[in-house]
């Protein structure tokens, strides 16, 4: 049973995100949630208590960070619920195979994350931190009021209790399994008329090209790109075929990020979430983001290093939030490619960051429609485009021009380029339109 309560306090919470005065006060509210959850925190989590150990809950920036792989070592001692790894692993997979993913254990949601990295990832979400979601996400994510009757599509890779509970008599759910193929769920679409579409830029771009192909029909009011990094390119293509702004959800196993406001500019939900900000050298504005999300305590989240690179607006937003405004989402900092340097006296390879390899290559030709970029080895990168037949050599040629300007500009060594068509197919893992997949990273700087 869903707490009818929090879920209300919390969508209301979400309809008034100007509800301080200025930034300062605003600072002053969240350092004391933060500080009244990671005293919480420190009572309830045996690995925390020991991770922390002496260091005062007033300097908790100095606490050490973890990551993933720390999470998964010591999740038995990490999470306050008493559930074991193996335990959970088995209800997840379960799920998985069955593709039912009602199933609770001891009462919380159980859900399983592969990310972009394949390295497979476990998050709890106890009854109230989900009532408390499904009211921050539609506060946040619905354009009109939760009185009205909303249809909603949510595509996914796979289902849980945590999306179900967005659901009621006013609200209907319907899970689109990305494991079905395109064609069926254009057909579902077109029956149901949803109000709202969540999914993956990537299947978002192909219902698109079934607007565009005149199969597709449907006019969603709202449009809502999830789980994949959602590239300018695609934006475009998408925002003219669907005739509106594609907002975004910044969520993951650590929290519920960010959101776009009613501009499309993206915000950090920093009224649920502290990010501190590992500012990336030589790079403006692009940040690592450290997470302490101060809403959940089944699994804690006390500076968790993510992987993502983040970069900030550079003027604020026109809807006068408080909360800090990302220009883009670039990616990960495993898919930093790699390049020679041009000085043989330099001790290091030249970082190429995601956004220089996604602007060179996207705004290369106008003939292209998609595209990779997969670098499998130092100075060897493979080049996936998406072009009609007879625009395939001059749009190759242009990319190559783009890329040699790029080294140029970087003081590094051309890479060889290998051409191929463009081969990714929706749903069988996240698009990733920058992807470093070096088998040898010696020289790599970790």
């Amino acid at each position: 049973m869903v707490n009818v309560a929090l879920f209300l306090k919390q969508y209301m919470r979400a309809k008034r995100r100007n509800r301080w005065s200025n930034r300062a006060s605003f600072d002053s509210w969240r350092e004391r949630e933060v500080l009244r959850h990671v005293a919480a925190v420190r009572r309830r989590s045996p690995f925390y208590r020991d991770w922390w150990g002496s260091i005062p809950d007033a300097e908790w920036r100095l606490f050490p960070t973890i990551d993933k792989s720390v999470m998964m070592a010591d999740f038995d001692r990490l999470n306050t619920a008493g559930i074991r790894q193996e335990e959970a692993f088995a209800v997840a997979d379960t799920a998985e195979a069955s593709r039912q993913f009602k199933p609770k254990l001891g009462g919380m949601t159980i859900g399983m994350s592969s990310g972009t990295s394949g390295n497979r990832g476990l998050f709890l979400v106890s009854g109230n931190e989900q009532a408390a979601w499904a009211g921050a996400m539609l506060g946040r994510m619905l354009p009109g009021s939760l009185l009205g009757r909303w249809r909603i599509a949510f595509f996914l890779r796979a289902n849980s209790n945590l999306y179900e509970s967005v659901g009621s008599k006013r609200i209907s759910f319907t899970f689109h399994d990305l494991l079905v193929p395109i064609a069926e769920h254009v057909k579902q679409l077109q029956r149901d008329r949803p109000d709202l579409i969540a999914a993956p830029p990537s299947v978002l771009r192909e219902l698109a090209d079934a607007i565009r192909a005149g199969s597709l029909t449907a006019k969603p009011r709202r449009i809502i790109s999830v789980a994949e990094v959602l590239d300018p390119l695609d934006r475009a293509y998408m925002e003219q075929a669907f005739g509106q702004i594609v907002h975004q959800v910044y969520q993951c196993t650590e929290g519920f990020l960010g959101c776009t406001c009613a501009h499309g500019t993206l915000h950090l939900n920093e009224d649920l979430v502290y990010i501190e900000k590992e500012y990336v050298a030589g790079k403006p504005r692009t940040f690592v983001p450290i997470v302490t999300d101060f809403s959940r305590m089944a699994q804690p989240i006390v500076r968790y290093r993510l992987n993502d690179l983040l970069v900030e607006s550079e003027r604020p937003c026109p809807c006068g939030s408080l909360f800090t405004a990302i220009e883009r989402i670039e990616g990960r900092c495993d898919d930093i490619f790699y390049a020679s340097a041009l000085n043989s006296e330099a001790a290091s390879p030249v970082a190429i960051y995601p956004d220089y390899v996604t602007r060179a290559i996207a705004g290369a030709s106008d003939a292209i429609r998609q595209y990779r970029a997969i670098q499998t080895a130092m100075d060897i990168w493979t080049i996936e485009l998406d072009t009609a037949d007879e625009w395939r050599p001059e749009a190759e040629d242009r990319v190559r021009q783009a890329i040699r300007a790029l080294s140029a500009r970087l003081a590094c060594r051309e890479p060889q380029l290998r051409f191929s068509p463009y081969s990714f197919k929706p749903g069988e893992c996240k698009l990733r339109r920058v992807e470093q997949r070096m088998i040898d990273k010696e020289a790599v700087p970790l």
